[in-house]
């Protein structure tokens, strides 16, 4: 399965509005969509000839500016240019068109995995206003803690330790000092 997209970050282009996100891989590649084009670019990649900073310097700069929401994008014919509005020219990044089949797989897994994520939070909300309807604040602080932090057990189905196996009863065995005989 890829690996989950994000951090999201809304951009706008004109009059018009773009989803930019991450996707970890070998190489961090930032996606920017219209919801009908993708355009992609890879971060750690050589910075612009004349720049004198270094690649993680590059992807730095262009980070916060999209965390702090003062990233510009500017559209040309088949490309697109992500950077930090200050102007800072060498933290740009090129973003090239992806073709049609590329971009609908690439909004398919976005839009399947905030789906998936949608679900999740859902369901931890439910179990949250379950919690809050029932029981003692002191107890419901701690079970919601647990219910934000992620399963820290290596187990894989955590429905299967519900039940107990049973022990097996050997014919002959005492009912009420089990492992003794009669």
């Amino acid at each position: 399965m890829a690996e989950q997209a994000g951090p999201f970050h809304l951009l706008q282009g004109g009059p018009r509005r773009f989803l930019c996100y991450c996707r970890p891989g070998p190489a961090e590649t930032v996606y920017v969509t219209d919801a009908l084009e993708v355009w992609a670019g890879e971060l750690g990649a050589r910075p612009p000839l004349g720049c004198r900073c270094l690649p993680e310097e590059h992807d730095t700069k262009l980070r916060e500016a999209l965390g702090r929401g003062t990233a510009e994008l500017s559209l040309s014919e088949g490309k697109a240019t992500l950077q930090p509005r200050e102007g800072a020219w060498c933290s740009a990044l090129e973003l090239f068109k992806l073709p049609g089949a590329e971009a609908r797989s690439q909004l398919q897994a976005l839009v399947f995995g905030m789906a998936g994520r949608v679900e999740s939070l859902e369901r931890r909300l439910e179990a949250m206003e379950t919690l809050a309807s029932s029981g003692s604040p002191a107890k419901n602080a701690v079970r919601s803690q647990q219910l934000l932090l992620p399963d820290p057990s290596p187990r894989k189905n955590r429905s299967a330790d519900s039940a107990l196996p049973a022990k097996r009863r050997i014919p002959g065995e005492s009912l009420i000092n089990p492992g003794f005989k009669r």
